[in-house]
């Protein structure tokens, strides 16, 4: 695995600084049961990482303190972690809005077989990667296979009320390009995925995500190997758009890595770039409970041009969609 952060220090990327928190996400473990070529957190079936019952308790306790309304939970898969039930109950207890960021496949993993009725009893809002809706590329970049398990997978959850009319079950997919290029316009790409998957598979969904391959991890050590990762990046700040930088997903997004610690964001915990509060080198879940984080400033490296390119990036995708 080639090291990107050394490739990012150039941080032409403007400074920024947080609005007010609303959501916190949380990576329960680095455990997948699938790898993919864009991944960006190197899970897969290997990876032993995994949040313990003592750092849940503290994702709850602060849930109870805080102001955050929406527990965002990502892995690896993350519902591979033993506390995953326990944390999502707790969660909807306190009428916090639970995310499940969904590889589709785990729900035919061995043990995983009523996770899906467990989902929708709950109401977890469902955002579930698949990249295409062609099989080809699906298996190209996922795995053989993985095309056909997340159409069962996706039929399955349209049976329990996921993405039907009038239904309160939100299910919503995520589509990443296939290599290094930027993903299209998300209104087309979405009507695309309606009438393709709709008339093959009668599968329905709520909405659809594009998001940018990010050049970190797993896809930014190909991008070194194939020695594309310089062209990647100019293909990145050419595409930056300023008025992206209103909306990014680190202005109201923490995120919390498997042992507790705090992260401006996702990416910024793969490449071990913690949020930087009070002078501290790293900050825990448990030191935030007293902490006001509006006007906090972001640690921000060239990656951060990812999320800013075209048509902008966020855990909710295209961010023109959301002005």
């Amino acid at each position: 695995m080639h090291a990107t952060l050394p490739r990012l220090e150039a941080a032409g990327f403007p400074a920024i600084r947080r609005k007010r928190l609303d959501t916190l996400q949380v990576n329960l473990g680095y455990q997948c049961n699938q790898t993919c070529v864009h991944c960006h957190v190197n899970a897969g079936p290997t990876r032993t990482e995994m949040m313990s019952r003592e750092t849940i308790s503290d994702v709850i306790a602060y849930l109870k303190t805080s102001r955050v309304n929406t527990l965002d939970l990502t892995g690896g898969a993350p519902e591979l972690n033993a506390h995953f039930r326990a944390l999502v109950l707790a969660a909807r207890n306190l009428g916090v809005r639970v995310l499940d960021r969904c590889n589709l496949t785990i729900l035919e993993q061995p043990g995983q077989e009523d996770l899906a009725q467990f989902l929708a009893a709950n109401a977890v809002e469902i955002i579930a990667s698949l990249p295409c809706y062609l099989e080809e590329n699906v298996d190209a970049q996922r795995g053989k296979g993985v095309f056909e398990a997340s159409i069962r997978a996706l039929r399955m959850l349209n049976a329990l009320g996921y993405g039907q009319a009038g239904s309160e079950l939100a299910l919503k997919l995520v589509y990443n390009p296939q290599g290094a290029s930027l993903p299209p316009a998300q209104g087309q790409l979405e009507h695309d995925y309606h009438r393709h998957l709709g008339e093959r598979f009668g599968i329905v969904f709520n909405q659809l995500y594009v998001l940018t391959n990010m050049p970190i991890q797993r896809f930014g050590s190909m991008l070194i190997s194939k020695g594309r990762f310089e062209d990647y990046m100019e293909l990145l700040k050419n595409a930056y758009e300023p008025a992206n930088l209103e909306s990014v997903m680190c202005r109201s997004l923490v995120s919390v890595d498997w042992r507790g610690y705090v992260y401006d964001c996702d990416f910024n915990q793969m490449l071990g770039l913690p949020l930087r509060l009070n002078g501290k080198p790293r900050v825990h879940l448990r030191e935030l409970a007293s902490e006001d984080l509006d006007g906090n400033p972001i640690a921000v490296k060239d990656h951060c041009y990812g999320c800013t390119a075209g048509h902008g990036l966020s855990c909710g995708g295209d961010l023109r969609e959301e002005r």
